[in-house]
Protein backbone atom coordinates (compact mmCIF):
# COMPACT_ATOMS: atom_id res chain seq x y z
CA UNK A 1 0.00 0.00 0.00
CA UNK A 2 1.39 3.37 -0.90
CA UNK A 3 1.59 5.95 1.85
CA UNK A 4 3.07 9.38 2.47
CA UNK A 5 6.82 9.42 2.64
CA UNK A 6 9.32 11.97 3.96
CA UNK A 7 11.98 10.77 1.58
CA UNK A 8 12.13 11.32 -2.15
CA UNK A 9 11.17 8.31 -4.25
CA UNK A 10 13.89 6.50 -6.11
CA UNK A 11 13.61 5.76 -9.80
CA UNK A 12 15.67 3.27 -11.73
CA UNK A 13 15.64 1.13 -14.84
CA UNK A 14 16.54 -2.55 -14.58
CA UNK A 15 17.15 -2.67 -18.33
CA UNK A 16 16.59 -0.36 -21.30
CA UNK A 17 13.05 -0.50 -22.59
CA UNK A 18 12.68 -2.04 -26.01
CA UNK A 19 11.42 1.19 -27.53
CA UNK A 20 11.96 4.76 -26.44
CA UNK A 21 10.99 8.25 -27.41
CA UNK A 22 8.80 8.62 -30.44
CA UNK A 23 8.59 4.87 -31.00
CA UNK A 24 6.93 4.17 -27.66
CA UNK A 25 3.19 3.54 -27.65
CA UNK A 26 2.82 5.47 -24.41
CA UNK A 27 3.99 5.39 -20.82
CA UNK A 28 1.97 3.20 -18.48
CA UNK A 29 2.15 3.46 -14.70
CA UNK A 30 1.84 0.08 -13.00
CA UNK A 31 1.04 0.11 -9.30
CA UNK A 32 2.98 -3.01 -8.45
CA UNK A 33 4.05 -5.38 -5.74
CA UNK A 34 2.54 -8.53 -7.25
CA UNK A 35 3.60 -11.26 -9.67
CA UNK A 36 0.99 -9.94 -12.08
CA UNK A 37 2.66 -6.52 -12.08
CA UNK A 38 6.03 -8.07 -12.94
CA UNK A 39 4.55 -10.10 -15.78
CA UNK A 40 2.63 -7.14 -17.14
CA UNK A 41 5.74 -4.93 -17.18
CA UNK A 42 7.43 -7.48 -19.43
CA UNK A 43 4.43 -7.73 -21.73
CA UNK A 44 4.13 -3.97 -22.05
CA UNK A 45 7.83 -3.54 -22.71
CA UNK A 46 7.75 -6.14 -25.48
CA UNK A 47 4.60 -4.57 -26.96
CA UNK A 48 6.22 -1.15 -27.30
CA UNK A 49 4.87 0.66 -24.25
CA UNK A 50 7.00 2.35 -21.63
CA UNK A 51 6.13 0.64 -18.32
CA UNK A 52 6.98 2.31 -15.00
CA UNK A 53 6.31 0.04 -12.02
CA UNK A 54 5.79 1.75 -8.69
CA UNK A 55 6.49 0.00 -5.39
CA UNK A 56 5.38 1.25 -1.99
CA UNK A 57 8.10 2.58 0.28
CA UNK A 58 7.88 -0.55 2.48
CA UNK A 59 9.47 -2.59 -0.33
CA UNK A 60 13.17 -2.83 0.49
CA UNK A 61 14.39 -4.97 -2.38
CA UNK A 62 11.95 -5.20 -5.28
CA UNK A 63 12.47 -8.06 -7.72
CA UNK A 64 14.00 -7.54 -11.16
CA UNK A 65 11.41 -6.11 -13.48
CA UNK A 66 11.31 -4.86 -17.07
CA UNK A 67 11.25 -1.14 -17.71
CA UNK A 68 11.56 1.59 -15.09
CA UNK A 69 10.84 1.14 -11.40
CA UNK A 70 9.91 3.66 -8.74
CA UNK A 71 10.02 3.19 -4.98
CA UNK A 72 8.19 5.48 -2.56
CA UNK A 73 4.83 7.03 -1.83
CA UNK A 74 3.11 9.67 -3.93
CA UNK A 75 1.63 11.75 -1.13
CA UNK A 76 -1.97 10.66 -1.50
CA UNK A 77 -4.27 11.01 -4.48
CA UNK A 78 -3.24 14.62 -5.10
CA UNK A 79 0.42 13.63 -5.26
CA UNK A 80 -0.41 10.85 -7.68
CA UNK A 81 -2.26 13.35 -9.89
CA UNK A 82 0.80 15.59 -9.98
CA UNK A 83 3.06 12.64 -10.84
CA UNK A 84 0.79 11.41 -13.65
CA UNK A 85 0.64 14.87 -15.18
CA UNK A 86 4.35 15.61 -14.82
CA UNK A 87 5.46 12.29 -16.30
CA UNK A 88 2.87 12.34 -19.11
CA UNK A 89 1.43 8.86 -18.64
CA UNK A 90 -1.08 7.43 -21.08
CA UNK A 91 -2.74 4.95 -18.70
CA UNK A 92 -2.67 3.52 -15.19
CA UNK A 93 -2.76 -0.15 -14.19
CA UNK A 94 -3.66 -1.01 -10.61
CA UNK A 95 -1.82 -4.29 -10.08
CA UNK A 96 -1.45 -3.80 -6.34
CA UNK A 97 -2.20 -6.52 -3.79
CA UNK A 98 -5.92 -7.31 -3.42
CA UNK A 99 -5.74 -6.00 0.16
CA UNK A 100 -3.98 -2.71 -0.74
CA UNK A 101 -7.15 -0.61 -0.51
CA UNK A 102 -5.65 2.85 -0.11
CA UNK A 103 -3.54 2.87 -3.26
CA UNK A 104 -6.44 1.45 -5.28
CA UNK A 105 -8.66 4.25 -4.06
CA UNK A 106 -6.00 6.85 -4.88
CA UNK A 107 -5.52 5.32 -8.33
CA UNK A 108 -9.22 5.62 -9.12
CA UNK A 109 -9.36 9.24 -7.91
CA UNK A 110 -6.19 10.27 -9.74
CA UNK A 111 -7.02 8.54 -13.03
CA UNK A 112 -10.47 10.12 -13.02
CA UNK A 113 -9.00 13.55 -12.27
CA UNK A 114 -6.47 13.20 -15.11
CA UNK A 115 -8.97 11.58 -17.51
CA UNK A 116 -6.65 8.61 -17.94
CA UNK A 117 -7.69 5.01 -18.66
CA UNK A 118 -7.45 2.80 -15.57
CA UNK A 119 -7.63 -0.99 -15.37
CA UNK A 120 -7.18 -3.20 -12.32
CA UNK A 121 -5.42 -6.55 -12.58
CA UNK A 122 -6.80 -8.68 -9.76
CA UNK A 123 -6.23 -12.40 -9.57
CA UNK A 124 -9.34 -14.49 -8.78
CA UNK A 125 -10.02 -15.15 -5.12
CA UNK A 126 -9.62 -18.61 -3.63
CA UNK A 127 -12.69 -20.73 -2.93
CA UNK A 128 -12.92 -23.61 -0.52
CA UNK A 129 -12.92 -27.12 -1.93
CA UNK A 130 -14.26 -30.45 -0.63
CA UNK A 131 -12.30 -31.36 2.48
CA UNK A 132 -11.34 -27.78 3.36
CA UNK A 133 -12.09 -26.53 6.88
CA UNK A 134 -12.30 -22.79 6.37
CA UNK A 135 -13.48 -20.20 8.86
CA UNK A 136 -14.34 -17.04 6.90
CA UNK A 137 -13.78 -13.74 8.71
CA UNK A 138 -14.11 -10.16 7.50
CA UNK A 139 -10.96 -8.61 8.94
CA UNK A 140 -7.86 -8.97 11.12
CA UNK A 141 -9.84 -8.56 14.33
CA UNK A 142 -12.16 -11.34 13.29
CA UNK A 143 -9.21 -13.60 12.55
CA UNK A 144 -7.77 -13.01 15.99
CA UNK A 145 -11.09 -13.75 17.65
CA UNK A 146 -11.38 -17.04 15.75
CA UNK A 147 -8.07 -18.44 17.07
CA UNK A 148 -8.57 -20.66 20.14
CA UNK A 149 -6.26 -20.71 23.12
CA UNK A 150 -3.36 -23.11 22.69
CA UNK A 151 -3.34 -22.95 18.91
CA UNK A 152 -0.10 -23.25 16.93
CA UNK A 153 -0.43 -20.90 13.96
CA UNK A 154 1.03 -20.54 10.50
CA UNK A 155 0.44 -16.81 10.07
CA UNK A 156 0.75 -15.56 6.47
CA UNK A 157 -0.70 -12.04 6.42
CA UNK A 158 2.48 -10.04 5.83
CA UNK A 159 4.21 -8.05 8.57
CA UNK A 160 2.19 -4.86 8.95
CA UNK A 161 -0.74 -6.34 10.90
CA UNK A 162 0.79 -9.17 12.92
CA UNK A 163 1.26 -7.48 16.31
CA UNK A 164 -2.20 -8.44 17.67
CA UNK A 165 -1.25 -12.08 17.10
CA UNK A 166 2.32 -11.89 18.39
CA UNK A 167 1.19 -10.16 21.58
CA UNK A 168 -1.06 -13.04 22.58
CA UNK A 169 0.67 -15.25 25.10
CA UNK A 170 -1.86 -18.09 24.73
CA UNK A 171 -0.95 -18.97 21.13
CA UNK A 172 2.28 -19.63 19.25
CA UNK A 173 3.55 -20.35 15.78
CA UNK A 174 5.33 -19.21 12.65
CA UNK A 175 4.84 -15.77 11.13
CA UNK A 176 5.96 -15.96 7.50
CA UNK A 177 6.70 -12.82 5.49
CA UNK A 178 8.89 -11.48 2.70
CA UNK A 179 10.29 -8.34 4.34
CA UNK A 180 12.07 -8.45 7.74
CA UNK A 181 10.14 -7.66 10.92
CA UNK A 182 11.99 -5.02 12.92
CA UNK A 183 10.55 -5.64 16.38
CA UNK A 184 11.45 -8.31 18.96
CA UNK A 185 9.02 -11.21 19.26
CA UNK A 186 8.10 -13.49 22.13
CA UNK A 187 9.80 -16.85 22.45
CA UNK A 188 6.60 -18.63 21.42
CA UNK A 189 6.83 -17.13 17.94
CA UNK A 190 9.31 -17.51 15.08
CA UNK A 191 9.68 -15.15 12.13
CA UNK A 192 10.26 -16.98 8.85
CA UNK A 193 11.43 -14.93 5.85
CA UNK A 194 10.47 -16.58 2.58
CA UNK A 195 9.38 -15.51 -0.87
CA UNK A 196 6.83 -17.44 -2.97
CA UNK A 197 6.22 -19.63 -4.83
CA UNK A 198 5.65 -22.26 -2.15
CA UNK A 199 5.20 -25.99 -2.69
CA UNK A 200 2.87 -28.49 -1.07
CA UNK A 201 5.61 -30.87 0.09
CA UNK A 202 7.47 -28.15 1.96
CA UNK A 203 4.26 -26.74 3.40
CA UNK A 204 3.39 -30.18 4.74
CA UNK A 205 6.84 -30.44 6.34
CA UNK A 206 6.43 -27.01 7.91
CA UNK A 207 3.05 -27.94 9.37
CA UNK A 208 4.37 -31.21 10.76
CA UNK A 209 7.61 -29.80 12.16
CA UNK A 210 5.93 -26.99 14.04
CA UNK A 211 2.74 -28.86 14.99
CA UNK A 212 0.59 -26.27 13.22
CA UNK A 213 -3.09 -26.44 14.14
CA UNK A 214 -4.38 -23.40 12.20
CA UNK A 215 -3.41 -21.44 9.11
CA UNK A 216 -4.30 -17.74 9.20
CA UNK A 217 -4.20 -16.03 5.82
CA UNK A 218 -5.73 -13.40 3.59
CA UNK A 219 -7.69 -14.40 0.51
CA UNK A 220 -5.01 -13.11 -1.84
CA UNK A 221 -5.70 -15.68 -4.54
CA UNK A 222 -3.14 -16.90 -7.04
CA UNK A 223 -1.13 -20.06 -7.47
CA UNK A 224 2.16 -19.00 -5.88
CA UNK A 225 0.81 -19.30 -2.32
CA UNK A 226 -2.04 -21.79 -2.76
CA UNK A 227 0.10 -24.70 -1.48
CA UNK A 228 -0.57 -23.86 2.17
CA UNK A 229 -4.30 -24.37 1.56
CA UNK A 230 -3.70 -27.74 -0.06
CA UNK A 231 -1.42 -28.77 2.79
CA UNK A 232 -3.99 -27.69 5.37
CA UNK A 233 -6.66 -29.73 3.59
CA UNK A 234 -4.43 -32.81 3.51
CA UNK A 235 -3.69 -32.41 7.21
CA UNK A 236 -7.29 -31.69 8.15
CA UNK A 237 -6.48 -28.42 9.94
CA UNK A 238 -8.52 -25.24 9.99
CA UNK A 239 -7.82 -22.23 7.78
CA UNK A 240 -8.93 -18.85 9.07
CA UNK A 241 -9.54 -16.96 5.83
CA UNK A 242 -9.72 -13.17 5.85
CA UNK A 243 -12.09 -11.97 3.12
CA UNK A 244 -11.04 -9.37 0.59
CA UNK A 245 -11.93 -5.74 1.29
CA UNK A 246 -14.08 -3.75 -1.09
CA UNK A 247 -12.28 -1.61 -3.68
CA UNK A 248 -13.51 1.11 -6.05
CA UNK A 249 -15.51 -0.13 -9.03
CA UNK A 250 -13.23 0.17 -12.07
CA UNK A 251 -12.63 -2.00 -15.18
CA UNK A 252 -11.05 -5.18 -13.80
CA UNK A 253 -9.35 -8.13 -15.47
CA UNK A 254 -7.98 -11.35 -14.05
CA UNK A 255 -4.53 -11.55 -15.63
CA UNK A 256 -1.80 -9.48 -17.34
CA UNK A 257 -2.66 -10.62 -20.86
CA UNK A 258 -6.19 -9.30 -20.44
CA UNK A 259 -4.76 -6.02 -19.14
CA UNK A 260 -2.57 -5.73 -22.23
CA UNK A 261 -5.60 -6.30 -24.46
CA UNK A 262 -7.50 -3.60 -22.57
CA UNK A 263 -4.65 -1.11 -22.98
CA UNK A 264 -4.40 -1.80 -26.70
CA UNK A 265 -8.01 -0.72 -27.02
CA UNK A 266 -7.79 2.47 -24.96
CA UNK A 267 -4.26 3.81 -25.57
CA UNK A 268 -3.58 5.28 -28.99
CA UNK A 269 -0.37 4.29 -30.75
Amino acid sequence: MTSRSNTAPTVSSSRPTSVVGAKARGRVLILGGTAEARELAGLLDEAGYGPVTSFAGVTRKPPDIRGETRIGGFGGADGLVRYLEMERFSAVVDAAHPFAVTISRHAEEAARSCSLPLVRVERPAWHDEPGDRWIDVSDIAGAGAAIPTGAHILLTIGRKEILPFLERGDISGIARMIEPFDMPVNANWRILLARPPFHVEKELCLIEEHRITHVVTKNSGGEETRAKLTAARLKGIEVIMIERPAKPLVPTVGDPLAALAFLRQVVSA
